[in-house]
């Protein structure tokens, strides 16, 4: 057990804290349920980071981290599913967290082909992570004021087509391996 590790634990820890202060302490609670949520996303970054500059990354943190991260991201949109109760939050939110399954399996599948590196995370994937991360925290804190929860609305709407980018991506570099085909390679 290293710091990066316990960290990542944090961060699934803060799961339930973040939805008791969501229902428990009103409308002060959901500032404090995103403050969670923001300090998640800050400790996700850090234990990243500390693993790689510490050298203390272990087949542990590499299951927890992406766990934790589908965790709270599931957790929260099902709060502001809840909240808000709108199609406008529940389809992309669906969205998100479906990709999220998808990619996953297509990943551990992967995996077991050798093939991993094909369905790596890709740019357009970290920018979708941050717009998600950001719509979380814009739209729970969104009663502070209205244009915090239309940020909230934009990055969601933003990283809903994002998600849907990415998967396209993915499916595409591992298209050959689920159709059963070899790869094509340039000659040139």
């Amino acid at each position: 057990m290293n710091l990066p590790n316990i960290l990542t634990l944090a961060r699934i820890i803060m799961i339930p804290l973040m939805v008791v202060c969501f229902y428990w302490l009103g409308d002060e609670g959901k500032l404090w349920a995103a403050f969670i949520f923001w300090l998640a996303g800050v400790t996700d970054w850090f234990d990243g980071y500390l693993a790689r500059k510490l050298n203390q990354s272990t087949p542990l943190g590499a299951f927890l981290d992406p766990v934790a991260d589908k965790l709270i991201v599931a957790v929260a949109f099902v709060l502001l599913v809840e909240q808000y109760s709108s199609i406008w939050v529940t389809i992309p939110a669906c969205i998100i967290i479906g990709r999220e399954i998808v990619i996953s399996a297509l990943r551990e599948w992967m995996a077991e082909l050798g093939k991993r590196a094909s369905v790596a995370v890709s740019y357009v994937g970290k920018v979708k992570t941050f717009l998600q991360m950001s719509a979380i925290f814009f739209l729970m804190a969104g009663q502070v004021h209205i244009v915090v929860e239309w940020i909230g609305w934009f990055s969601l709407f933003v990283a809903a087509v994002l998600t849907i980018w990415s998967m396209l991506i993915y499916l595409k570099a591992a298209w050959p391996e689920l159709m059963g085909k070899p790869e094509v390679t340039d000659q040139n």
